[in-house]
C-alpha cells in the first residue's frame, strides 16, 4: 500500500532492517538505489548523486545494522553498569557495600526509585537550581533552567517528579515514553513541568538527549533519511521520526486512528496539552529544550507547529534552548526557521561548548545538505561566551584542529580536579566524569558532550549573549 507522506512529498526514507548482504553492494555500485527494499525514495536525482552520497548511505545503514545486531548486549552493559554505580550510591561507598555483604544487608537499587540515576547523571549528579539566578533575570534564567531540565530529564519518572516538585517547587504537567512510528516502540522521552508565580507562567518542554548505550536513539542520530517540505526546505528523517512523524501518514494534522494505539507520539500529544493550557490562561508561554538529540527535537518541534500553523502555540513560544544540538536540515530549512523565528519573536540559542563533537554532525558537506542556523553561543573551555555563526572546526574532523583539541583535552582534565576550588563545591566533577575526560584525551569532544559544561557555561558564561527578539 502506498503511504501518505503528508507534507512531504519528496523524500528518501532508509529502511536497513529490510537490507540484505547483497544489497549493500547494490548501494556502492549501482546507478539506481531507490530500490523499495531498503530505500523508499521519491527524490530528484542531481548532478550530487555521487558514489560520495552512495557512501554515506552505505555507513549510515551499516551502522544501523551493527546497532541493531548490538542492540541486546548493548543495552544489558549499560544496565549492569548503571546497576553497579547505583548499588554503591545506595549502600553509602565501596568499603560500606563490602560491610553489607558480609552482613547479609546489601541495599539493592530500585531502577523506579526518586534515588537511582542513568549513567548521565552520575556524571553530574547536581539537581539545584541556582539561586543566584532568578525569574527576573530573563533569558539567562530560561537558559540555566533549560539546562538543567535537559540534564534531569535522562532520569527515570520518579526522579524527575521528586526534582521538580520537591526541590524546583513546580508543577509535574507529566513524563512520558513516546513511540517511534517507524521504530514501533517507546523510544523518545520527555518530561514537562510548569512554573508559576504571581509575575510569571512559564511551561518548560524538555525533551531527554541521546543515552550512551542506547542502540535505539543512536540509530535515529546516523540515520540520514530525509523529508523535503515544501517551501521549507530538507529535514533529517530519523529526528522527525523521533518526534513523532507517522509512518504511513506523515505530519498530518491530526493522528490517525490506526497510529494511536501504539502509544502516544511526541508532538502531537505535547501540542494537544500545550494547546489546551494556553486557550485556558492568556499569559502563560513555554519554552523548549534538550541536549544533544533531545536538543534536534526541540527545535524541529517549532518547525511542525508552523508546518500546521498552530498561531496561538507560535505566539506563546517564549525560546528554544538547545545544548549540543546536532544539524537538523538543509540552508533552506534554516531560513525558514528563521523566518519564522523572527515573525513570531521566538527566541533560539543553540549552546556549544569546545570541542563537542555532536553539533558537528551530520557532517557538513554538499551532498549531506545539512547547515546549522540561529544564533550559535560558543563557550571554550573557560567559559567564555560569545555569539558565533558557526562554531570553530564546524565538521571536527579538520586535520588543523588536532593539536588545539588535545591540548583543550588535557586542559579539561586538570580543570576537573582545580574548578571546586576555584568555582566552588557546587562546580566539583564526579569521578565518573574524570574517567571520562581521561577518555578525552584519546577521542577529543566525547567528554565535552557531557551535560556538565552545559549546566557551567549557563551559570558562568558571559551574560551579554542574551539579545532577545522583539515580537
Amino acid at each position: 500500500m502506498e503511504c501518505d507522506k503528508g507534507l512531504s512529498k519528496r523524500y528518501m526514507n532508509l529502511k536497513p532492517e529490510e537490507v540484505r548482504f547483497v544489497d549493500l553492494f547494490r548501494i556502492l555500485f549501482s546507478v539506481n538505489i531507490d530500490n523499495k527494499n531498503f530505500v523508499d525514495s521519491k527524490a530528484r536525482k542531481t548532478k550530487e548523486d555521487t558514489f560520495d552520497i552512495r557512501w554515506l548511505i552505505f555507513l549510515s545503514i551499516v551502522a544501523q545494522k551493527l546497532l541493531q545486531f548490538v542492540s541486546k548486549p548493548l543495552s544489558f552493559i549499560g544496565s549492569t553498569l548503571e546497576l553497579l554505580l547505583n548499588l554503591l550510591s545506595f549502600n553509602t561507598n565501596i568499603i560500606v557495600l563490602l560491610f553489607n555483604v558480609l552482613r547479609g544487608k546489601v541495599v539493592v537499587p530500585d531502577r523506579e526509585s526518586a534515588n537511582f540515576k542513568s549513567f548521565v547523571g552520575k556524571t553530574d549528579e547536581r539537581t539545584e537550581l541556582d539561586a543566584n539566578i532568578g525569574r527576573g533575570d530573563g533569558m539567562r534564567y530560561f537558559a540555566a533552567l533549560s539546562s538543567m531540565a535537559s540534564k534531569v530529564s535522562y532520569e527515570n519518572k520518579a526522579y524527575i517528579k521528586a526534582v521538580v516538585e520537591d526541590q524546583w517547587k513546580m508543577e509535574l504537567l507529566g513524563s512520558y515514553d513516546f513511540r517511534n512510528d517507524f521504530q514501533d516502540k517507546a523510544t523518545t522521552q520527555a518530561f514537562i513541568c510548569r512554573d508559576k508565580t504571581k509575575d510569571q507562567d512559564t511551561i518548560v518542554v524538555a525533551f531527554r538527549g541521546t543515552e550512551p548505550f542506547d542502540a535505539d536513539a543512536w540509530c535515529t542520530d546516523i540515520d540520514l533519511s530525509w523529508y523535503k517540505f515544501q517551501g521549507a526546505g530538507k529535514i533529517h528523517g530519523g529526528f522527525m521520526k523521533a518526534l513523532g512523524m507517522q509512518k504511513c501518514a506523515g505530519w498530518s494534522k491530526e493522528v490517525k486512528k490506526d497510529v494511536n494505539g501504539g502509544g502516544p507520539l511526541a508532538y502531537y500529544t505535547i501540542r494537544d496539552m500545550l494547546r489546551e493550557i494556553l486557550t485556558e490562561n492568556d499569559r502563560t508561554k513555554f519554552i523548549v529544550t534538550g541536549h544533544s538529540l533531545g536538543g534536534a527535537l526541540a527545535i524541529l518541534f517549532p518547525a511542525v507547529l508552523a508546518f500546521h500553523e498552530e498561531k496561538l502555540l507560535l505566539e506563546r513560544l517564549e525560546g528554544v534552548y538547545t545544548f549540543g544540538q546536532p544539524r537538523v536540515g538543509d540552508g533552506k530549512f534554516g531560513n525558514y526557521m528563521e523566518k519564522t523565528f523572527r515573525e513570531n519573536g521566538i527566541n533560539y540559542y543553540r549552546f556549544v561548548y569546545c570541542n563537542d563533537m555532536v553539533p558537528r554532525v551530520p557532517y557538513d558537506y554538499k551532498g549531506l545538505l545539512f547547515k546549522h542556523f540561529g544564533t550559535c553561543v560558543y563557550h571554550d573551555r573557560r567559559y567564555k561566551g560569545k555569539v558565533v555563526v558557526e562554531e570553530p572546526n564546524k565538521n571536527y574532523f579538520s586535520p588543523w584542529y588536532v593539536i588545539p583539541m588535545m591540548l583543550n583535552a588535557v586542559f579539561e582534565l586538570i580543570r576537573s580536579f582545580t574548578i571546586w576550588y576555584t568555582q566552588g563545591l557546587y562546580y566539583r566533577e564526579t569521578w565518573l566524569l574524570k574517567v571520562g575526560r581521561v577518555l578525552g584525551l584519546v577521542i577529543p569532544g566525547i567528554s565535552a558532550h557531557c551535560p556538565q559544561d552545559y549546566v557551567n557555561l549557563t551559570l558562568l558564561g558571559s551574560t551579554d549573549v542574551f539579545v532577545p527578539r522583539t515580537r
